[in-house]
C-alpha cells in the first residue's frame, strides 16, 4: 500500500504505521512531499493509496474525482520558530517582539508548503513585509530549512511546523516556540484514500480513527 503524505505529519504518523504494521503485516511504502508537490503527482497521475495533507487540499482532490469523500481528521499543526543550537533565543511572546526579532535577524528562511504560504501573509499584516523581503531564503521543505539554520551563522530564524522542529532538536538546531497566539496558525490535517484503492486503505483509515492513534499523534504535537 502506498501513502503520500505531508511531511508536517511524519513525527507522529511514521509512529502510526509502524504500529498498524506490526498489527496487521500490511506492507507500506511512504512518501512524504510538500501540499503543492502532492497536488502536482496526483495531477501527473501518480497513484498513492491514501493520502494524508492539508484538508483544503483534500477538498480539491475529491472535487477533482481523485479521493473518495471519507476522511480521518489526524489533527492540527501550528507554526514554529527555529534557531542555530548556538545562538540566542529571540524574545517572541507577543507579535511585536517577534517583529522586533525579524527586524533584527540577519536572515530568515522558511519553506515554499503550508507554512510559508502563511509567512508570506503574515509580514505584511506585521508592517514589514518590505524590510525583510531582502532578508528572506525560501527551501522546497522543512529539511532544507533545518540544515540551512544548522549550518548557518550569524542571527538566523527559522520557521516550520511545531512538530518537525521538536523532532529536530539536537540536530544543530532548537526550537524557539511557537509563533504568538495572537497570530498563531494551525493547519488542518486529515487523510483520504484513492478511488480506486482497495480494502488495506480503508483498513488504515480504521486504524487512523482509534483512540490508540489520535493519543500517539497528540504525543507529537498535532493537536
Amino acid at each position: 500500500m502506498k501513502i503520500l503524505s505531508a511531511g508536517a505529519v511524519a513525527p507522529g504518523l511514521t509512529k502510526v504505521i509502524d504500529m498498524f504494521q506490526r498489527q496487521t503485516c500490511a506492507e507500506i511504502k511512504l512518501a512524504f512531499a510538500t501540499a503543492p508537490e502532492i497536488r502536482r503527482k496526483l495531477a501527473a497521475d501518480e497513484y498513492a493509496d491514501v493520502v494524508i495533507a492539508p484538508a483544503a487540499l483534500l477538498d480539491e482532490l475529491v472535487a477533482a474525482g481523485t479521493l473518495t469523500k471519507r476522511r480521518i481528521a489526524l489533527g492540527r499543526i501550528g507554526v514554529g520558530i527555529l534557531v542555530r543550537d548556538d545562538a540566542p533565543v529571540p524574545r517572541i511572546t507577543d507579535a511585536a517582539e517577534l517583529t522586533q526579532a525579524l527586524l533584527r535577524a540577519d536572515r530568515i528562511i522558511y519553506n515554499q508548503a503550508s507554512t510559508g504560504s502563511y509567512l508570506d501573509g503574515l509580514f505584511p499584516r506585521l508592517g514589514i513585509a518590505a524590510e525583510v523581503a531582502a532578508k528572506i531564503i525560501r527551501y522546497p521543505d522543512f529539511a532544507a530549512v533545518r540544515d540551512h539554520i544548522a549550518k548557518g551563522c550569524g542571527s538566523e530564524i527559522g520557521f516550520g511546523a511545531t512538530t518537525v522542529i521538536i523532532e529536530n532538536a539536537g540536530k544543530g538546531v532548537r526550537s524557539a516556540g511557537p509563533l504568538p497566539a495572537a497570530i498563531q496558525n494551525f493547519t488542518e490535517y486529515a487523510a483520504a484514500s484513492h478511488l480506486n484503492a482497495g480494502d488495506d486503505a480503508a483498513c488504515f483509515l480504521d486504524h487512523l480513527a482509534t483512540s490508540a492513534t489520535q493519543s500517539l499523534l497528540q504525543s507529537t504535537g498535532i493537536v
